[in-house]
């Protein structure tokens, strides 16, 4: 069976940003090929891959290792965000299809409903759905790729918390969804803007401390892959 170095990619791409591969630490083809159950064929095309994105560097002489950014690196992709997340609000308004319209006032909903039960883990996947949902209706592929890429760097960078009033959060998030319906891209834009800026307090930055590889096990999911 052979597994394809995307899956790979995102097994080693997840293990970074949970902390399982601690910045500065070495990847070696060998080490990882063993650890996830794959020839080292693809991991070196998913290594690759993470060193395009920022989260792997490789050295002469000292091979791949997992990347070490700058406090002013993390700065910068909040900044980023919050230029491109407006854009793609108010690319979704003039693109959305009813099926992306459907998708998000259902997770709106949902977030609303676990907000007032006070469900803060159940809030940090749905925001990230909303989220998701919101980049895919812009119609751009790159757009998506690029806010996809910002979430998971973000999400390694940073500890994020949850808002003291999650229910007026989840009120944003409506606001937007209603004025993407309307297809009012400035007013999506403006929101969304909006939106990402009174996020920017929950961000704390992560204080890595450098050491080993912890040793739990991680298995390349190989369900949809054929023989």
């Amino acid at each position: 069976m052979r597994v394809p170095a995307q899956s790979v990619c995102t097994a080693i791409r997840d293990d970074i940003v949970s902390g399982v591969f601690e910045r500065g630490s070495r990847l070696t083809e060998e080490q990882l090929a063993r650890r996830y159950g794959v020839s080292r064929v693809p991991v070196r095309e998913a290594l690759r891959t993470l060193e395009s994105e920022g989260f792997v560097v490789s050295r002469r002489h000292a091979g791949a290792q997992v990347a070490e950014p700058t406090e002013q690196e993390a700065a910068d992709l909040l900044d980023v965000r919050a230029l491109l997340e407006p854009l793609g609000a108010a690319r979704a308004a003039q693109r959305r299809t009813d099926a992306h319209l459907k998708v998000l006032r259902g997770l709106v909903r949902l977030g609303q409903e676990r907000a007032r039960r006070g469900q803060g883990e159940d809030l940090r996947a749905l925001g990230g759905w909303f989220h998701e949902t919101l980049a895919q209706a812009s119609g751009s592929p790159a757009l998506s790729v690029l806010l996809t890429q910002l979430r998971h760097k973000i999400a390694w960078m940073y500890v994020v918390d949850q808002p003291d009033r999650p229910v007026d959060a989840w009120a944003e998030h409506g606001a937007i969804v209603d004025a993407v319906a309307r297809g009012d891209a400035e007013r999506a834009r403006a929101l969304t803007a909006l939106h990402a800026e009174r996020a920017l307090p929950l961000h704390r930055l992560k204080r890595p401390e450098r050491g080993h590889v912890r040793v739990s096990q991680h298995a390349v999911n190989t369900a949809s892959v054929r023989n």
